[in-house]
C-alpha cells in the first residue's frame, strides 16, 4: 500500500522560501524598510547599517507609526494596510502593498521594532527572530518607527556564504537607497556606513535631490522635461549631450515614483539623442511616468522593479517627442538672435555686375598617378597602436603553415578588386575588418579586432603579474569624477591599474585625480578610457563573473584592440598576425569568440565542382 508523499510545509520552512523571493541581499531589506517608510508619511528617514548590512540595518522614521496590535500583526505574511481587495491591485499607489516585507524580513533575521503613534503615550517594542515573537512590550519611544535587523540570514548559512564582499552588497545599498531618495526630495534622507555618514539629503526639489546625490555640478548639466498628455504625465530631468558618459549610470525611470528597468523605454532615450552623443556614450535621466494605476500593472516581479503597461508603444511615442523636445529647446541655442541682429540687405544683381568673369578653375593632376600602384600606403592615423614598434615572438614561428606558394601578386590584378580591399604577397584586408592569407591547406580568415584583443590579453595580464609596464607622467593631471557606486569600483580596480602603468588618486569620496597613463598608450584620452573601462568590467562582472585581473585585462584590451573599419598597412597585418600567434591561446579572443577559421583547399573544390 502506498504512502501518501505530498505534505504541507511548516510555516518557518514556507517563510524562508517566500524570504528568498524578497529577501535576496541586505539592500533587499534596505528597499523594503525604507519603503514601508515612506507610506507611514515620514519626513525624515534614517538609514544605518554595519557590515554592509550583513552585521545590522536600521532605519528610523518619523511617520504615523503603529498600534500594539499593527506592531504585532505586521509581521504576519500577506498583512498589509495597502490593499482589502483584488480589485485594489489595480489602484496602487504606495510603494509596498504585498505585504510580505516585514515577514519575509523575520524570517531570516532577528528584527527589533520600536514603534509609536502620536495619540499614544507609549510606544511598543517587538523582538521577533526566526518569525517567532520572542518578546513584546511597552516602551518610550518618539513618534515614528524605528526598525533594527541584526544578522540577516543567520539561519540560512548558504543564503549568507552567496552575499558578496561588502565592498560589492555596499554598492548595492547605496543604488537601492538612490533609487528611493531620488524622487522623494522632500523627504530629507541620511546614510551612515559603519560610523561614516555617507549622505545627508535635506527635503528640497528634485533638481537639488540630483545634486545632493550625484554632485554639483549637475546644476549645469540638466535639462528640465515636462509633458502632460490624457494618458501620462512626464517629469524629471535629462543630461545634456556634451555631458554623456562612457558609462552607464545616471539611467532612472521611475512610474508613480517608483524605480522601474523598462529597456523599451531606454531605446526611446537613446534613440532621442541620436547623432547627438558618440556611440559608446550612454545618454543620463531621471525621469518619473505619473499615469492611472489601472494602466499598468506592477504585480509582475517580487522587486517590482519590472512594469507592463496597457499602452507602452503610446508611452515609447511621448517619452521620445519629450526628450527631443527638451534637447531642441533647451540645449541647442543659436549663436545669432535673428530677433535683434539687423540684416543687411544685400543686392546680388549689382554684386555679379561688380565680379569678374566667372572663369574655371585649372586644377593641376598627375594624369600618370595609379592610387592601386606599389606605393606603401599611410598607417591610420586614428590606429593609436604602433605595430612597426613590435617583434614578434620566436616561439613557434607561425609561417611554417604557408610553406612554398606562388606569390600572390605575380597571378592577380590588384585593379580588379574591389574598394575597401588591400592585397600585397601575403595579405588582403577585407572590408577594413579581415585579414586574409593563404596558407598550405587553404585561405585564413583572421578577425583584426579578436586577434588584437587575444594579443592585448595576454601582454596586460603578463604586465600586471610582472610589473613592468612603465608610466607616463601627466603634464596637466586630469580628473575624474564618478557616482560613489562608481567611484567604489574603481578604488578596488586601483592596485591593478596601477600594475598597467596608471597613477591614479583619490581626491575625495568620487573624485579621482590622473597623475599618470601607461606609457605605450601617451596621448589617450585617460578620463574616457577609464569611464569605458569602469563599463565594461561591470558587464564582465556580471556576465562572465570573471577573477579580478582576467576582468581588468580583458575590458583594457577589448577597449584599446583595433576597431573593425580601421585600415591597416601592411606592416600592421604582418605584425598582428605575427603576435597572435605567438601568444599561448590562438584560436579564441578572451570572450570566448573563434579569432580565425581556415578554408581548405578540398572544401574550394567541392564548391567549385
Amino acid at each position: 500500500m502506498s504512502l501518501d508523499i505530498i505534505k504541507l510545509l511548516p510555516d518557518s520552512v514556507a517563510n524562508q522560501i517566500a524570504a528568498g523571493e524578497v529577501i535576496q541581499r541586505p539592500a533587499s531589506a534596505v528597499k523594503e524598510l525604507m519603503e514601508n517608510a515612506l507610506d507611514a508619511g515620514a519626513t525624515h528617514i534614517d538609514l544605518v547599517v554595519k557590515g554592509a548590512g550583513k552585521t545590522l540595518i536600521t532605519v528610523v522614521d518619523n511617520g504615523c507609526g503603529m498600534s500594539e496590535t499593527d506592531a504585532r500583526l505586521c509581521f504576519e505574511r500577506h498583512a498589509t494596510s495597502k490593499i482589502a481587495k483584488a480589485e485594489d491591485l489595480f489602484a496602487i499607489r504606495t510603494m509596498g502593498f504585498r505585504g510580505e516585507a516585514l515577514a519575509s524580513i523575520a524570517a531570516i533575521a532577528q528584527v527589533e521594532l520600536k514603534t509609536r503613534r502620536k495619540e499614544d503615550e507609549i510606544g511598543t517594542c517587538i523582538i521577533n527572530e526566526g518569525s517567532v515573537v520572542k518578546e513584546q512590550l511597552p516602551a518610550p519611544v518618539a513618534v515614528g518607527t524605528t526598525i533594527t535587523v541584526k544578522n540577516l540570514f543567520f539561519n540560512v548559512p548558504a543564503r549568507r556564504n552567496f552575499l558578496k564582499s561588502n565592498s560589492a552588497e555596499m554598492r548595492h545599498i547605496v543604488e537601492e537607497f538612490m533609487r528611493v531618495t531620488l524622487m522623494n526630495p522632500e523627504v530629507a534622507f541620511t546614510l551612515n556606513s559603519d560610523g561614516k555618514e555617507l549622505y545627508h539629503l535635506y527635503a528640497g526639489n528634485l533638481k537639488q535631490r540630483i545634486m545632493g546625490l550625484f554632485g554639483n555640478a549637475y546644476d549645469s548639466r540638466l535639462l528640465p522635461v515636462h509633458q502632460e498628455t490624457g494618458k501620462v504625465r512626464i517629469d524629471g530631468f535629462i543630461v545634456k549631450a556634451e555631458f554623456a558618459r562612457k558609462s552607464r549610470g545616471e539611467q532612472y525611470f521611475f512610474v508613480n515614483r517608483r524605480f522601474i528597468k523598462h529597456p523599451y523605454l531606454h531605446h526611446a532615450v537613446e534613440d532621442a539623442f541620436m547623432e547627438m552623443i558618440p556611440k559608446d556614450s550612454f545618454p543620463g535621466y531621471f525621469l518619473n511616468f505619473e499615469m492611472d494605476p489601472a494602466e499598468l500593472d506592477i504585480n509582475i516581479h517580487p522587486t517590482k522593479t519590472e512594469v507592463n503597461f496597457l499602452d507602452v508603444k503610446l508611452v515609447y511615442a511621448i517619452l521620445h517627442a519629450v526628450v527631443r523636445k527638451a534637447i531642441g529647446q533647451h540645449n541647442l541655442s543659436p549663436l545669432i538672435d535673428f530677433e535683434t541682429t539687423e540684416t543687411p540687405e544685400i543686392d546680388f544683381g549689382e554684386v555679379v555686375k561688380a565680379s569678374h568673369p566667372i572663369v574655371q578653375p585649372n586644377v593641376p593632376f598627375d594624369a600618370s598617378y595609379n592610387p592601386f600602384g606599389n606605393k606603401p600606403l599611410q598607417p591610420n592615423p586614428t590606429f593609436r597602436h604602433d605595430f612597426s614598434q613590435e617583434k614578434p615572438s620566436s616561439q613557434g614561428d607561425w609561417r611554417i603553415l604557408y610553406g612554398d606558394r606562388t606569390d600572390y601578386s605575380e597571378n592577380h590584378d590588384v585593379n580588379s578588386d574591389s574598394v575597401g580591399q588591400k592585397c600585397n604577397a601575403q595579405f588582403i584586408q577585407l572590408n577594413a575588418s579581415y585579414i586574409i592569407t593563404a596558407m598550405k591547406s587553404g585561405i585564413l580568415v583572421i578577425d583584426q579586432q579578436l586577434a588584437h584583443q587575444r594579443v592585448l590579453f595576454e601582454r596586460f595580464l603578463s604586465q600586471m603579474e610582472n610589473r613592468t609596464v612603465h608610466t607616463q607622467q601627466e603634464l596637466f593631471p586630469q580628473h575624474l569624477s564618478l557616482n560613489i557606486n562608481d567611484a567604489s569600483l574603481l578604488k578596488e580596480m586601483m592596485p591593478d591599474l596601477e600594475n598597467l602603468g596608471f597613477q591614479l588618486e583619490m581626491a575625495n569620496a568620487t573624485t579621482f585625480v590622473i597623475n599618470g597613463t601607461p606609457a605605450d598608450l601617451a596621448g589617450l584620452d585617460a578620463v574616457g578610457l577609464l569611464e569605458k573601462m569602469l563599463e565594461s568590467y561591470k558587464q564582465n562582472r556580471g556576465d562572465l563573473q570573471l577573477e579580478r585581473k582576467l576582468n581588468l585585462a580583458c575590458t583594457m584590451a577589448a577597449q584599446l584592440a583595433v576597431k573593425p573599419q580601421t585600415n591597416l598597412t601592411d606592416v600592421e597585418m604582418q605584425n598582428i598576425v605575427d603576435q597572435l600567434f605567438a601568444c599561448e591561446v590562438t584560436d579564441t579572443a578572451p570572450d570566448g569568440r573563434k579569432i580565425f577559421f581556415i578554408v581548405s583547399v578540398d572544401e574550394m573544390k567541392t564548391r567549385f565542382s
